[in-house]
């Protein structure tokens, strides 16, 4: 079997359907067909449940596509970095990012990637939901964790310290002593779970405290918690990347800078995630040097 006939196969198990694949190929449902049937004789094993409504993988098509789907994706990457020597990357690279982190970090750096690989396309995927990174065919992921599970390789970029802020004018006419001077106050609160409830503490003798918080106002994203703290509605926890400008410009004060703030756990990180560990593809290479050299690291 060539390349382009597991290329039909993959894409007629992702999409369930010979004729959906043939208008997106500008050809007939036969020739799909044709391709799967032939594809299926050479294997000698059924790779698709076939009814009047409906395709569905058999057993045997459903490992086929587990195996054969990140070679079809090795033969496309090798064969485009044979064609680059000398040029330096090509082709597209799908980057998936937290729209917050994407914003403030991210795209602010990209026009200098872009000008460094010409012929490289950067598909930037914002998204606050953790996609899976081979069945949505992402090449690297940028994610804020304590920790990466699974079975992906991932490499630390920066360390991520939270602080606890709010807006001078705010500060000042409700000061905070303590941390558990925020009982008593209306917060701004991110609704991630672990971040809406309470907040933890340490002192610099390494003593912790847990603060329950509470707040009329639950907002699902940083960059939007940033903007309300900066408009003096109330204290918010947030990440040392997205509010270091606003801290060292007065925008936003530190309202607790003896202590070290955590919501999920203090050793919390900026992570590169690609999926896999025999093969990197030059232009995750050049990204990976990119973002390793490039990104801000306010908490390293």
């Amino acid at each position: 079997m060539d390349i382009e006939t597991l290329r039909i196969f993959a894409e007629v198990a992702h999409r369930g359907s010979f004729s959906d694949v043939a208008r997106a190929r500008g050809t007939e449902p036969s020739s799909i067909s044709r391709a799967i049937s032939v594809l299926e004789v050479e294997l000698g094993e059924r790779l698709f449940h076939r009814t009047t409504r409906k395709l569905s993988l058999t057993e045997a098509g459903a490992l086929y596509l587990v195996r054969t789907e990140p070679l079809i994706a090795q033969l496309e990457e090798a064969g485009a970095e044979a064609r680059a020597i000398g040029r330096g990357p090509v082709g597209t690279l799908r980057l998936s990012v937290s729209v917050s982190y994407g914003m403030v970090c991210l795209v602010p750096v990209l026009e200098r990637f872009r000008a460094r690989y010409p012929e490289l396309t950067v598909e930037l995927l914002m998204n606050d939901v953790q996609v899976d990174l081979v069945r949505e065919g992402i090449d690297l992921a940028v994610r804020l964790t304590p920790a990466v599970e699974g079975n992906l390789v991932a490499m630390r970029l920066a360390a991520t310290h939270y602080r606890v802020v709010a807006a001078p004018a705010w500060l000042a006419a409700q000061p905070l002593a303590v941390p558990g001077d925020l009982v008593a106050q209306d917060v701004l609160r991110f609704t991630l779970p672990g971040f809406r409830d309470r907040w933890v503490f340490r002192d610099a003798a390494g003593r912790e405290e847990t603060v329950p918080v509470g707040g009329r106002l639950l907002i699902s994203n940083a960059a939007a918690l940033r903007e309300a703290a900066l408009m003096g509605m109330g204290p918010a926890l947030l990440a040392d990347w997205m509010i270091a400008r606003d801290l060292a410009a007065g925008r936003l004060a530190d309202c607790f800078p003896a202590h070290a703030v955590a919501a999920t756990g203090f050793d919390t990180g900026v992570w590169a995630i690609y999926p896999s560990r025999s093969f990197l593809p030059g232009k995750v290479r050049a990204m990976l040097d990119f973002l390793r050299a490039e990104l801000p690291k306010p908490g390293a």
